[in-house]
């Protein structure tokens, strides 16, 4: 059962990785080329990601459809997601660079 479990979940993280467009943008900001990219990106998704999640919530409480929740869910992890590459960009830029500082000095 356990094992099923295992492939079952990695079948849906390969599916999620490759086809939702977040995950492949989030994923080229990861790399060297596009970390330069990544905080400008993440200010402009991270409002828009909010407004388009207040606009589905404020629907939903007006009497819209139900499953604009379920955007709200996805409009929220999505602002999560951007808000904690945004913040931990910096963070690796600088890493990298005192990196290769201290290959210069040795």
């Amino acid at each position: 059962m356990l094992a099923l479990l295992w492939n079952a979940s990695a079948c849906v993280r390969s599916y999620l990785r490759s086809h939702m467009p977040t995950n492949r943008l989030v994923d080229w900001l990861r790399t060297p080329g596009g970390m330069r990219w990544a905080v400008p990106v993440a200010v402009v998704a991270i409002p828009a990601y909010l407004f388009a999640m207040s606009i589905c919530a404020t629907l939903v409480e007006r009497g819209g459809p139900r499953f604009l929740n379920c955007l709200v869910g996805v409009f929220a992890w999505n602002s999560i997601k951007f808000a904690v590459l945004g913040l931990w960009a910096p963070v690796r830029t600088l890493t990298r660079w005192l990196a290769k500082c201290g290959d210069l000095d040795g």
